[in-house]
């Protein structure tokens, strides 16, 4: 499994929603209706899991699935 299989499956396990609700290019607010205590809940999961420290201000509800893929995976190339 790829690195961004990996992190959209994350995603879908924090926020207790199918993988197949995450639609890469659409924000975590417009395509599952995601609010700030879920972001919150779902930052210090992906730092956890990946080990990477991401700030509560990088990962927000107008994120897409893939551009969390991509902060995650330039923080592990640090």
């Amino acid at each position: 499994m790829g690195l961004k299989e990996e992190v959209i499956s994350a995603i879908a396990k924090t926020l207790d929603v199918g993988e197949d609700e995450l639609i890469e290019d659409k924000t975590l607010y417009d395509s599952i209706g995601v609010d700030s205590t879920e972001m919150v809940e779902l930052t210090v999961a992906l730092g956890k899991q990946f080990a990477v420290k991401i700030e509560t201000d990088e990962i927000g509800k107008s994120s897409t699935p893939l551009e969390i893929v991509g902060i995650i995976e330039n923080k592990k190339q640090s």
